[in-house]
């Protein structure tokens, strides 16, 4: 499980340092995707299998389901935890992510996020400040 949000830097050379807690998780490798509202999706290879099944049982007659399908598959990349406890974030997913030196990893139950730390900021307190109205709207949902 993921949980908690960390500060780590980028290193000159793509590579971020996952956090020690989620290391285990990861242990087996990882896969790396483009995520949502500009972040990075890390999932472990059970969750992304999962994730993949339900993907790719999407219809293809549909164009957002195809967009989102490509969106997360043909963006995703395998990847490794070095001796030193960090990923290589492919360069496409660097810019996609509009990352820079500070980051933060979010996680997220199932997944981690990487975000750069300024958006991460911003998306926060534009979260934050909403609170309320999306409490209303998960209430509508029965959650």
């Amino acid at each position: 499980m993921f949980i908690g949000e960390y500060t780590h830097n980028l290193d000159s050379k793509g590579r971020l340092a996952v956090p020690a807690k989620f290391r285990e998780k990861l242990s087996s490798g990882a896969i790396i995707t483009r995520g949502l509202d500009n972040c990075l999706f890390v999932f472990g290879g059970k969750e992304w299998d999962a994730l993949a099944q339900k993907l790719i049982a999407l219809p293809l007659s549909q164009a957002n389901s195809r967009a989102f399908v490509r969106l997360m598959l043909a963006g995703a990349m395998d990847v490794e935890i070095d001796g030193q406890g960090r990923i290589l974030i492919p360069d496409y997913l660097r810019k996609y992510a509009s990352l820079n030196k500070e980051t933060v990893i979010a996680g997220l139950y199932n997944r981690m996020e990487i975000w750069d730390r300024n958006n991460w900021e911003r998306y926060k307190q534009k979260t934050e400040s909403a609170s309320e109205e999306i409490v209303e709207k998960l209430g509508e949902l029965g959650i």
